[in-house]
């Protein structure tokens, strides 16, 4: 039986006309949706060239440093939209009535355009985990030149910045949510203190620095004063903090949760459970990030048989329509499942896992009947 299963399934030639006839459909649709969302995003650069040092060069990297990013999101919506065009050419030029005339079964052409999606999301996976977020982090340092001249991000020593004759230093800048809004907090905070004549005057070392709308708290500080007699240090476990760091700012610096690595988030939801923080955002990130190849190769699943009889009697236009409908209607009921969860309190894994399990129950269902 088992290999009988085998051998209905194996490749063939076909498999190699499908995948080339969708291959191309795909590609041009990814090119189409990533050039369209470059262009916009770097229209909307131009305007802050001339400030802070921000010029065209800078404006154009960090778009650059963006499309692979641009390129891991945009891949669903491509492996849909793309499918649905490829099959449409294989139905215009009687490819597909052929195929079906041959014996070949709706599933079995769906696995076909499905496995060549698979061999794609290996490599944008691996691209999301990698040249992704690596490229996401150094945009970021680009950007910080267009709304602050005095911060930097470093990726091996953190956040930077000048306040006044004080430097300050945090290892990481996490974003959470606080009263439902979004907020930043510094972990690891050291701020150096100096004179007019450039000498250390005092040290101060927190833990964690959080904020309440402009105003800033450190949280199990250790305050050292320095002066020629030597260092006096006294130990707070709250101290409020008098600085210029606009938190606004700071949260445009700080690089969005969905953006981040699997390893960046597992690294981030561990430091949140470890001060005793709710790690929710950064869980449903991770989750997402983690079902985004199974999402993406279940979507094009069901759409595919879903569009069969509308691929035999309309055009490029109406194939397009189709795989647009689809794929807006597939990321508001994906949202809307995920934020329901989040307000009642759903564990994150479960919540990202809902939408899986309606697609895997509409294509189990469509294809035993058919």
């Amino acid at each position: 039986m088992t290999a009988n299963f085998l051998k209905r399934f194996r490749l063939k030639r076909v498999d190699r006309l499908i995948a080339g006839t969708i291959l191309g459909g795909l590609l041009v649709t990814w090119l189409v949706l990533i050039g369209l969302d470059t262009f916009i995003q770097f229209a909307n650069q131009i305007g802050g060239i001339g400030h802070n040092g921000y010029s065209l060069g800078k404006a154009v990297a960090y778009i650059l440093l963006t499309v692979p990013r641009r390129a891991y999101q945009w891949f669903v919506f491509a492996a849909l939209i793309g499918s649905l065009v490829g099959m449409g050419a294989l139905a215009t030029t009687g490819e597909l009535t052929a195929l079906r005339a041959a014996g070949m079964s709706r599933l079995r052409i769906c696995l076909s355009v499905t496995g060549l999606v698979a061999l794609l999301m290996a490599g944008v996976f691996a691209l999301g985990e990698t040249a992704a977020p690596a490229g996401e982090q150094r945009a970021q340092e680009i950007q910080l030149q267009r709304t602050s001249g005095q911060l930097r991000m470093r990726q091996d020593s953190g956040l930077w910045a000048r306040d006044g004759n004080d430097i300050i230093n945090a290892k990481a800048a996490l974003a959470h949510l606080a009263h439902g809004r979004p907020a930043v907090e510094l972990a690891d905070v050291r701020v150096f203190g100096f004179d007019d004549a450039g000498e250390l005057t005092s040290f101060r070392h927190a833990k964690l620095a959080t904020q309440e709308g402009k105003a800033w708290t450190l949280h199990d500080v250790r305050d050292t004063s320095v002066s020629a007699d030597g260092a006096a240090s006294t130990t707070h476990a709250l101290q409020a903090w008098q600085t210029s760091l606009d938190p606004d700012v700071l949260e445009a610096s700080v690089v969005h949760p969905e953006y981040l690595s699997l390893r960046d988030l597992t690294r981030n939801i561990a430091y949140l459970r470890g001060n005793r923080q709710n790690p929710g955002v950064y869980l449903n990130a991770y989750w997402t990030r983690a079902f985004y190849p199974i999402n993406t190769l279940l979507l094009v699943l069901c759409a595919l048989p879903f569009g069969f009889g509308a691929l035999r009697s309309g055009g490029l236009g109406k194939r397009l329509f189709l795989g647009v409908i689809i794929a807006i209607a597939w990321y508001f009921l994906q949202r809307a499942i995920i934020s329901t969860g989040t307000v009642l309190g759903a564990p994150p894994l479960l919540v990202n896992l809902i939408p899986a399990l309606l697609l895997l129950a509409i294509a189990v269902g469509y294809y035993r009947r058919a």
